[in-house]
């Protein structure tokens, strides 16, 4: 009861835009659900990229993924939803990222990375899914050391919510006093939601933070309106006020959305590819470090 009464002196932020994410491919023609960057919406600060990638089916035998290619400049996190990828490194990082597993990559200076399909996995085959998402490092910590976290799926807190309502993931941040062990520069929060038919849940996010939702199933009610959001769609919220409301309607079936919210940086962007600078002249700093083996070997 208490909780309740501290929300309801809370303010609802304001939706700013619901919009439909690309339809692309990448790589071995796996589809990819793209929200940003595309033309026109190149980044929502501090976030740089958001793809949905497959579902995607593979025979066995089939499966690759993706070979090692150079990053810098930003944080990159990779969400299993279904399937197996390894993750190697030329800073030492090595695991197995199955469904359900969260890796948190810093680029910082620079390293080269591969993520290709488990022997597992390749000789078995199956479905491939999950939420690729590129967050922005501060100009102060660009040129950190590279770092991997690795978090398996039983180490990500789940808040299961009252009244078989439905329950949280706590990818990165805090929310309703369970935090996340996942180490940020800057602050950021991700949660998976999954609500049932007929429930509501608020969640709180700082003011002036950026907020955003991503629905991964089914059609989302936001801010105690009639407006909704479907599969495959991104709402932006503005900047005024605290407080997220999400709900289901009593016919749906269970909804699952992504929850990102992260501080503005509001600093010069510079980008070439797999890299991520504040100018021009450092972006080509970064390329010459790669070509020259600066940012390792794998």
């Amino acid at each position: 009861m208490k909780e309740i009464m501290r929300l309801m002196h809370k303010s609802r932020r304001k939706i700013t835009e619901i919009f439909d994410c690309l339809q692309t491919t990448e790589g071995d023609n796996v589809p990819v659900t793209r929200a940003f960057p595309v033309s026109g919406r190149m980044q929502i600060d501090p976030f740089l990229l958001f793809d949905h990638f497959g579902p995607v089916y593979y025979h066995p035998e089939e499966a690759t993924g993706v070979p090692a290619h150079p990053h810098c400049g930003f944080e990159a996190i990779t969400f299993m939803l279904n399937g197996e990828i390894e993750h190697r490194d030329s800073f030492g990082g090595q695991a197995d990222i199955r469904s359900g597993d969260v890796q948190w990559m810093t680029t910082g200076s620079g390293l080269i990375h591969s993520e290709l399909a488990t022997e597992t996995f390749r000789k078995s085959g199956g479905t491939l899914e999950g939420l690729q998402i590129w967050v922005n490092l501060p100009q102060i910590h660009k040129n950190v050391d590279p770092s991997y976290q690795h978090v398996p799926m039983a180490m990500i807190p789940t808040i299961d919510l009252q009244d078989n309502a439905g329950y949280i993931k706590v990818i990165a941040g805090e929310v309703m006093g369970m935090s996340s062990k996942v180490k940020t520069f800057s602050p950021i929060s991700i949660f998976k939601v999954q609500l049932s038919p007929d429930a509501t849940v608020d969640l709180e996010v700082k003011a002036e933070q950026t907020a955003l939702i991503y629905v991964l199933a089914g059609a989302v009610g936001l801010q105690n309106s009639a407006e909704m959001a479907v599969k495959g769609q991104m709402v932006q919220f503005d900047g005024d006020g605290d407080l997220l409301s999400l709900h289901t309607n009593s016919s749906s079936k269970p909804v699952s959305f992504i929850v990102l919210a992260g501080q503005p940086l509001n600093q010069p962007l510079a980008r070439y590819g797999p890299f991520v600078a504040s100018t021009e002249a450092e972006i080509e700093k970064a390329v010459l470090s790669y070509q020259s083996g600066g940012m390792g070997q794998l």
